[in-house]
């Protein structure tokens, strides 16, 4: 795993290496040297017993990319199968393969995101002849495999309009933003041009998740495009959260509008909009939908 934090896809690696160790099986996790803290540590908290560590640096860099090559063809050399969950581990583990000649296991890739792979040739053949099997956590992602479809977003946009919508009419919740990325110069901003700064916060990267969840009144899962088999979508149901959910990606498969939660179409604020004002207005719906969703 190339992961440099708790991730979704380092959380599903570790719980797939608990799984097959229950069974019997004797597997190995390679992490990204240097995550302990981040990554390691949790993932011996999920029950992992054997861990591994190399560079598995950002981007194309020959110095420790040859290393992890040279490494990762010793560890081939005794393994009946890799299996693989980015694009970086995904390449080396290939090509570290022919390295380790006759001995050369087969690779298996899941795909946790609906990002389309990239059409180029050399992903053509990684896809087409290098794996031997490509798992996908939902339904939805095959299709986007299949499809090539679009780069997944998260709906910071939709839930400030939407957040606008209700101020102008009078009703004014205040909205959370928890985590880190490359898209929170944007948010700010949208924030700010929609007069909203007394309205929404952004509190960065929060370690306590379930002290997080269990602060909200309400819960927004609403990307534009399939998230994957996202964990912060079960983790609010878990919590007991009364959820708003985009129609999209692994949601319809798992909730029923009304029942579970309240979907929306994905991209539309008004919509999200009318859900939330539901929502806030309705303290016995908060209720319910709040005790079904651990059901």
């Amino acid at each position: 795993m190339s992961c440099r934090g708790w991730s979704s896809d380092a959380y599903w690696a570790a719980r797939a290496c608990r799984e097959l160790e229950r069974r019997g099986h004797a597997v190995t996790l390679g992490c990204k040297r240097g995550t302990d803290a981040r990554v390691i540590d949790r993932a011996r908290e999920q029950g992992v017993t054997r861990i591994d560590t190399f560079e598995l640096a950002g981007g194309m860099r020959p110095i420790p990319d040859s290393a992890d090559l040279i490494a990762l063809a010793r560890v081939l050399r005794e393994v009946d199968l890799v299996h693989v969950h980015r694009g970086k581990e995904h390449w080396l583990a290939v090509a570290a393969g022919y390295l380790a000649g006759a001995r050369r296991p087969p690779v298996v890739r899941t795909r946790h995101i609906a990002q389309a792979v990239r059409p180029h040739a050399g992903n053509r053949w990684l896809y087409r002849h290098a794996t031997a099997l490509v798992v996908t956590v939902t339904e939805a992602i095959r299709q986007q495999y299949l499809a090539s479809g679009l780069l997944p977003m998260k709906g910071h946009q939709v839930v400030v309009d939407a957040l606008a919508r209700l101020a102008a009419q009078g009703c004014a919740p205040h909205v959370v933003f928890v985590g880190r990325g490359g898209h929170e110069a944007a948010v700010l901003t949208a924030i700010r041009r929609a007069g909203l700064e007394r309205h929404v916060s952004v509190a960065g990267f929060a370690s306590d998740l379930p002290a997080v969840m269990a602060a909200l009144d309400i819960a927004l899962y609403v990307p534009l495009e399939s998230d994957g088999m996202s964990r912060v979508l079960f983790e609010y149901l878990a919590a007991g959260r009364p959820l708003v959910a985009a129609r999209t990606g692994v949601v319809p498969e798992v909730l029923v509008d009304g029942v579970h939660a309240l979907l929306v179409p994905a991209g539309d604020a008004g919509a999200l909009a009318d859900a939330l004002a539901r929502l806030l207005q309705d303290g016995a719906l908060r209720a319910r939908l709040g005790d079904a969703a651990r059901t």
